[in-house]
């Protein structure tokens, strides 16, 4: 029974305090978490040597959820891209079993109309590589049919469905200039739940109130006692709009799931330093 949690990035200003070399930021994120989103790939493809690093940095059985490139998905929409996938691929390889899925995050313009060539694509993946796929258009939550076909899709190779649930950002007006840009930026579309995998993952985002945060996730915290309970492998993304406590938040998620499994493992504990609380 394992719980991963984690954040959207693995360093921060405000977390310096907890990552005090500046060379090995991962390294001290990864003593608060047992997993990160991999957003830098999806800007360009980073250096063997670089990847080689951020294994150095992690333990085995840390995961990374690694988005492909932008040139796959958005300006090429998954059309001949073999030669940029292999390239990814083999970047990525020195990671080894901490590449925990592929992450193929879709535009907001990627309509049902096109699941023939997400089809496809993921039919070229390597065996050895899990698929996490994340839609934005409207359409696969307003409209059951294309849920259904997009699940006949991601059912056929076993990849997961990732919801980013931004039902509590958009909840309440904004309150901070961070969350009126999270307001222009995040996806606004309607809450899914079901996990497809025995390897769900999910992006939630909260509000700068930690507060408002954590009462926004409890239907996540019981998701995650269900999928945990049937034997499934959960990881859970926590978000804010400005991520200044995601770190400590993404521990106190695992910390309310284990409340109610105490046969799950804790989390390690971080090397001691200067105190990092929430209030």
């Amino acid at each position: 029974m394992q719980l991963y949690v984690g954040c959207a990035q693995w360093t921060h200003a405000a977390w310096q305090d907890r990552q005090p070399d500046s060379r090995a930021r991962l390294r001290g994120y990864a003593e608060w978490c047992n997993a990160v989103e991999g957003n830098t790939t999806f800007y360009a493809t980073p250096a063997r040597r670089t990847v080689q690093s951020w294994a150095e940095q992690t333990a085995a059985d840390f995961r990374f959820v690694v988005k492909l490139p932008k040139t796959i998905t958005h300006e090429r929409r998954m059309h001949d891209t073999e030669a940029e996938l292999r390239a990814f691929l083999d970047a990525m390889e020195p990671l080894g079993p901490r590449a925990h899925a592929l992450w193929i995050q879709l535009p907001a313009s990627f309509a049902p109309a096109e699941l023939g060539a997400l089809a496809r694509f993921l039919r070229q993946l390597p065996p050895e590589h899990r698929a996490a796929v994340e839609v934005r258009h409207p359409a696969f939550f307003d409209d059951e049919r294309s849920a259904r076909q997009l699940e006949h899709v991601l059912g056929r190779v076993d990849a997961e469905w990732i919801p980013f649930d931004t039902t509590t950002l958009f909840a309440a007006r904004p309150a901070s200039a961070a969350e009126r840009d999270a307001w222009t930026r995040k996806p606004r579309v309607a809450l899914r739940t079901r996990a497809l995998t025995d390897r769900p993952i999910v992006r939630y985002i909260g509000r700068d109130d930690a507060g408002v945060t954590i009462g926004g996730w409890r239907r996540w915290v019981e998701a995650c006692v269900d999928w945990l309970g049937e034997g499934r492998s959960p990881t859970v993304f926590i978000h804010t709009p400005d991520n200044t406590e995601s770190l400590v938040l993404a521990r106190r998620f695992h910390e309310e799931v284990r409340a109610r499994l105490p046969e799950l493992e804790p989390l390690a504990e971080p090397a001691p330093r200067e105190p990092m609380t929430l209030f």
